[in-house]
């Protein structure tokens, strides 16, 4: 734990050390210049898991790309909604063309292979009171397998506009190569 901060009780002081590293980025501008719309044009969907942030593996900068993360990286409803939302304010302000692409990222050794194991996801499910079968659907036990059923997902959606772009990527954690597995239509 050297030169991590400890908080009363013993605990790492976690928010504490974002906090002063955000004092540090607030103080050299970090902030300024940045914009509502992804100037990469570009709406990651990714896990997570913190070996696999796709502003650290994409080497994206503020405003370069919108993130979403969740288990597996995974393409739910929510997700849905939020690509549609963002699309239909890019709409407002790009009238005609291509809005962005959609690039669904998911990656080896990921832990959301632990809901196709049937306890875990039984005990999970009891947990978040959730339907065990939808929970089922999330596990991640084949990235390329699962990044194009993502991909389908987010293709065959009647809520999202068809100026999007989408594509389905697999980051090895191993190599630490990101690999485009399904192109964009």
């Amino acid at each position: 734990m050297s030169g991590e901060t400890i908080a009363p009780q013993g605990r790492p002081a976690s928010i504490d050390t974002a906090l002063a590293r955000n004092r540090g980025f607030a103080a050299a501008g970090g902030h300024e210049g940045a914009v509502v719309l992804p100037t990469l044009r570009l709406f990651v969907i990714g896990c997570l898991d913190p070996r696999v942030d796709p502003a650290h593996v994409l080497g994206l900068e503020l405003s370069d790309a919108i993130v979403v993360r969740n288990v597996g990286g995974r393409v739910t409803p929510a997700v849905i909604e939020d690509v549609a939302f963002i699309s239909q304010v890019a709409e407002n302000v790009l009238p005609e063309g291509g809005l962005f692409e959609v690039a669904v990222l998911h990656h080896t050794q990921c832990g959301a292979a632990a809901l196709a194991d049937d306890g875990f996801r039984q005990s999970f499910a009891a947990r978040v009171d959730a339907d065990e079968a939808r929970l089922r659907e999330r596990a991640v036990t084949n990235p390329i397998e699962s990044v194009a059923e993502d991909v389908d997902r987010l293709r065959g959606s009647k809520a999202l506009s068809s100026r999007l772009h989408i594509s389905g990527h697999v980051y090895d954690v191993t190599t630490g190569l990101v690999e485009r597995v399904v192109p964009a239509e």
